[in-house]
């Protein structure tokens, strides 16, 4: 389990930039040490606990990269084309043991060994047949044409994996190429989730008339499996300290972290801080981002708890900024900075400066076929369907108090936020 001092978050200033909270809990937690062994298949979106250095090049042999001809490069035409007897054939998953004879060619296919000595081949398509049946070869066709040599995209040994990786379909096809069949990764981060409020409900309970259904807690526990956790569903628990402090303690050292959502704001009502206080420390972070600014971050037994807005939009655009980064440094990630790209804006906005925002936003083509960014028409932390109806999130930096209609702004996919 991860293992924080109480006070390594400790923090007393003014409200707090997301970079600094960022870095704060990035550079202080400790990536959890326990490796398991899985199938390839199995390792996507898993971490790699070690390098793997290549066991063999890719390719492994030298072979033609197109349906054609091969020759050796001492026979390639020069000024003009030349008639070639036919030498052998050559398929893809067989065998070229015998060299081609000088001032000949043979027929290959992609994939195919390329033949002792033979060294380019000439697309079929570039070639014809003359009367005798012979192989014609036009000039100017550069020694080495169509061929993939061995060890071309990478060599042998070269470390083609690293660790702290978080595993893409790409890297399993890279795996499997190299003939593994099970993997090193370290294993699942366990996240413990809860919401907290009388003014909750889970789906398929009864609903009193004054209540809502839980929908936080549904949305950050696929959020956490989209980043390879293993997570624990601890319900809701309700508005009262000694209860919320118990379920807690419960659960803090068999956890790696704890994440709520609701209840850690300073009102007479939200009763996270109190109880995190009365069996562990809890800083209370007022981060400088909108939506969301009432994020909390404490320490039980030496188990990390962050602490969401109870607004669905803030709980979202927090568990981008804050959670996501503390999973990865949990798991030994490599950095995986979110990058936003440049889009014009079709909207006018204001806000203040100090303080990074994230509006919800539409992409369309302009009539010159650039990407425009369009604003959702309404504002409003607790509108699910600002996130159901946009394409992403335009960050706004803590410089810029004011965005105008054709001004570039950087977009964030919700496709590249998980």
């Amino acid at each position: 389990m991860a293992q924080l001092s109480d006070d390594c978050f400790a923090f007393g200033g003014p409200m707090m930039s997301v970079d600094e909270a960022v870095g704060l809990i990035t550079t202080r937690v400790d990536a959890i040490a326990d490796i398991e062994t899985v199938a390839v298949i199995d390792a996507d979106g898993r971490v790699l606990a070690r390098d793997i250095a290549a066991p063999l090049p890719l390719p492994p042999f030298t072979n033609s990269a197109v349906d054609g001809y091969a020759v050796r490069n001492a026979d390639l035409p020069e000024s003009a084309e030349r008639a070639f007897p036919l030498d052998g054939r050559i398929q893809a998953g067989g065998l070229a043991l015998a060299p081609i004879k000088a001032g000949h060619t043979a027929r290959i296919f992609t994939g195919a060994p390329m033949p002792p000595d033979a060294e380019t081949v000439f697309m079929q398509e570039d070639v014809r047949l003359d009367e005798a049946g012979r192989i014609v070869l036009p000039p100017g066709l550069k020694p080495g044409a169509n061929v993939r040599p061995a060890g071309e995209d990478i060599p042998q040994g070269h470390v083609a994996l690293r660790a702290g990786q978080r595993l893409l379909p790409q890297h399993i096809a890279l795996a499997a190429a190299f003939g593994l069949t099970r993997l090193d990764v370290v294993r699942r981060i366990r996240v413990a989730v809860f919401s907290t409020g009388d003014e909750l409900a889970s789906p398929g309970e009864p609903r009193a008339a004054s209540q809502l259904f839980d929908s936080n807690r549904f949305m950050l526990m696929a959020m956490l499996r989209r980043l390879g956790c293993e997570v624990f569903d601890l319900g809701i628990l309700r508005d009262e300290r000694n209860a919320l402090a118990d379920g807690l303690k419960q659960v803090a050292g068999s956890h790696d972290l704890i994440l709520t959502t609701g209840g850690v704001s300073t009102g007479e009502e939200d009763h996270v801080k109190a109880a995190v206080e009365s069996i562990g420390s809890l800083v209370l972070w007022r981060m400088a981002i909108k939506p969301g600014r009432p994020v909390a971050m404490g320490i039980i037994g030496g188990t990390p708890l962050i602490g969401l807005p109870g607004n669905p939009v803030a709980s979202f655009v927090t568990f981008v900024h804050v959670v996501r980064p503390t999973v990865l440094a949990l798991a030994g990630s490599l950095p995986e900075p979110l990058l936003p790209i440049p889009v014009r804006a079709a909207f006018t906005y204001k806000k203040k400066i100090g303080r990074r925002e994230y509006v919800r936003s539409s992409l369309r083509r302009g009539e010159d076929g650039a990407l425009e960014a369009v604003k959702f028409p309404r504002e409003g932390a607790g509108l699910l369907s600002s996130l159901v109806e946009t394409d992403g999130l335009i960050e706004l930096g803590d410089d810029i108090t004011r965005v105008e209609p054709g001004q570039s702004v950087g977009f964030l996919s919700y496709a590249d936020l998980l």
